[in-house]
């Protein structure tokens, strides 16, 4: 869903956007090839993207820091080991050390690395980090991380094509 200046809002079920469609709320910018919603009487195209006809102030969009949110980052693999089970979050810089739960400073790390790290700093404890920690974008997290985006959203994330 895009708001009325074409900037991306979020991702909105079908039957949303053709609620929103219906009431004159918003209008069908891209629709998917072939197919349709039927009704009795009437055919409606499938909706991709939508935007909406009056704007909508909404504050800077965010990624919310939760548990999920940090595994969708990090691929559902552990940053130490590339393990895909027993996962737990890890502060990089431990809570006792002044570490905060923030996008920069946890990452994914299987039970093993997690207790193996303990109370230490990666290098304190010979680890290495396989990828930095770092804050995703919203239009990245959608594009990256929401295990669905279609290549029609792509001109409205403002982001190229996928190799």
């Amino acid at each position: 869903m895009l708001n009325a200046d074409f900037t991306p809002m979020m991702i909105c079920s079908i039957e949303r956007a053709i609620v929103l469609i219906f009431l004159g709320k918003s209008e069908l910018v891209h629709e998917e090839k072939g197919k349709y919603l039927r009704t009795v009487d009437k055919t409606f195209p499938m909706p991709l993207v939508i935007r909406l006809i009056k704007y909508i102030h909404i504050p800077y969009k965010t990624v919310s820091l939760t548990r999920l949110n940090v595994f969708k980052r990090d691929s559902f693999t552990c940053q130490y080991c590339d393990r895909k089970d027993h996962l737990t979050l890890d502060h990089v810089v431990p809570k006792s050390k002044g570490g905060r739960s923030t996008w920069d400073n946890l990452v994914t790390a299987c039970s093993r690395c997690n207790s193996q790290k303990g109370d230490r700093t990666p290098t304190e404890a010979k680890m290495r980090l396989n990828n930095m920690p770092f804050r995703p974008s919203y239009a990245s997290f959608l594009l990256n991380f929401s295990g669905f985006v279609c290549e029609e959203w792509l001109p409205y994330l403002k982001i190229k094509k996928r190799a």
